[in-house]
Formats: C-alpha cells, sequence, structure tokens
C-alpha cells in the first residue's frame, strides 16, 4: 500500500515537473469586441501560442487533462491569458475557453487558445432624436498592459470593435488603424475599426449614432412591453386584432 501510494506521489510530482517545465509563448492576441444595441457586447479573444519541440507532447497531455478554465491555463501560459475586457462592476458571463490541437511549425508547434465571453455595460446610449440613438463606448473596460502615458495595446496586439450595423462614427481617438481612410466619411459602410499593437487606449474615445428604421422602432416597442408583461402580451395584441376584425365587421 505504501509503495504504491509512494509510485503515485513520485507520478503527479513529475507531472507538476513536466507541466511547470512546459514552454509555451503567446506570440499574437487578436481581440474582437462585438457590441450590441443593449449595450453589452460579446467579446472573442484569439490567442497564439508557440510550443517549443520540447513541450509539443506536454501541451497535448494538458488540452486532454486539464479542465477548460482560466485557473487551469493561465498559471500555464501567463498572464497575457487574461480577459481583456472587464467590467469590474458587473464582471463577465457566457465564458468559454478552448484550446485546439498543436501543429508543427518550425521547430515546434502553433496553437489556438481561443476565449469567448459576454460583458455588460460595454456602452451608453441616449435618444437625440425619434429613432436616432448615441452610443459611447465605456473604456474602463479595457484590461490591457499599463504602460507610462497609462493603458496601450500590448505587442503583437490587434483590437477589433465591431458597433451594431449602420453605425455612423462621430468622434473616435485615436484614429483607426484600420480603415486607414474611413474618416473621411466618418467610417460609413464599415464594419469593423481596428487598432495595433502600441497604440494608446489611456485617453480612447469611441462615440457613434444607430438610426433605427420604424419597423425596428415597432419591434423595440413591441419587446419592451413584452418584458414588462411577459406572455400577457399576446393577450393584448389578440383582443387588439379581434377588435378590429369586429370594427371592421360591424361597420
Amino acid at each position: 500500500m505504501r509503495a504504491s501510494v509512494f509510485v503515485f506521489a513520485i507520478f503527479a510530482l513529475s507531472a507538476i515537473v513536466a507541466s511547470s517545465s512546459a514552454s509555451y509563448t503567446v506570440t499574437n492576441l487578436n481581440v474582437t469586441v462585438k457590441l450590441n444595441t443593449n449595450t453589452s457586447a460579446q467579446v472573442s479573444e484569439l490567442f497564439t501560442i508557440y510550443v517549443t519541440n520540447q513541450s509539443l507532447s506536454q501541451y497535448s497531455s494538458d488540452r486532454l487533462a486539464l479542465n477548460l478554465t482560466l485557473s487551469n491555463w493561465g498559471p500555464l501560459i501567463g498572464p497575457l491569458l487574461v480577459p481583456h475586457m472587464l467590467n469590474t462592476k458587473s464582471g463577465i458571463y457566457n465564458f468559454k475557453l478552448l484550446p485546439t490541437a498543436v501543429t508543427s511549425y518550425g521547430n515546434g508547434g502553433l496553437a489556438y487558445i481561443l476565449m469567448t465571453y459576454s460583458v455588460l455595460n460595454a456602452t451608453t446610449v441616449n435618444e437625440t432624436a425619434p429613432r436616432k440613438f448615441s452610443y459611447t463606448f465605456n473604456p474602463n473596460i479595457f484590461n490591457f498592459a499599463h504602460g507610462i502615458s497609462g493603458e496601450v495595446l500590448t505587442a503583437n496586439t490587434t483590437l477589433n470593435i465591431e458597433p451594431p450595423t449602420g453605425f455612423i462614427v462621430t468622434s473616435v481617438y485615436p484614429l483607426p488603424d484600420s480603415p486607414v481612410s474611413g474618416f473621411a466619411n466618418n467610417y460609413a459602410n464599415t464594419t469593423t475599426l481596428s487598432w495595433f499593437q502600441q497604440e494608446p487606449l489611456s485617453k480612447f474615445v469611441l462615440t457613434y449614432t444607430i438610426t433605427e428604421s420604424l419597423q425596428q422602432e415597432v419591434m423595440s416597442f413591441f419587446s419592451s412591453i413584452y418584458q414588462t408583461l411577459g406572455l400577457f402580451t399576446y393577450v393584448i395584441i389578440a383582443l387588439a386584432i379581434i377588435l378590429f376584425v369586429l370594427y371592421s365587421y360591424f361597420k
């Protein structure tokens, strides 16, 4: 019994040593923030990981053995493996982590770790005219590195922000690195604004307007009623239809 316990202890210690000696390096980070009209956002972060030749088998073992949580993968990959959009007041939800299989690359291999999650209060919104809404991005959700002048995009990092369909930028700083010439028409007909490595974020500003169609306004109206009254909303709609039919018939 003691011998088997001793053997198990040696095996566990060997696994810990092998895991801690594994060499995984984040070589690229691509963060995409998809903004919603309800002020929330869906975030996806794609980490490109370089795995040394000596650590290829260890990575494969980690991928199969470890739970898909930050608490397991964070110590292995390093401090860069954290959510980079983090609302300290409301936190994040719907978090998922997926490490891919490793593929051969140079004297080692490449793998990817995809993190997806949602965050509340990514923007604030005000109605400035009928069916016209002004949105302001909340830079306090940024969780990037801090430089001398404040928060900044780390090396080999790309930040992509996707406002809702039909957005018109009214103010932005610093200017997006892509599209390069979008500022000439307030980035109309653009789907994504991108900033590359070393861009300062300490004074980040992004405001844009969305003009709803009449159909969207009607749908939003019924959606707000449904959120207030629940299934009783359908009863009201049915009664309204019946009354309209009766009115038309007897008229």
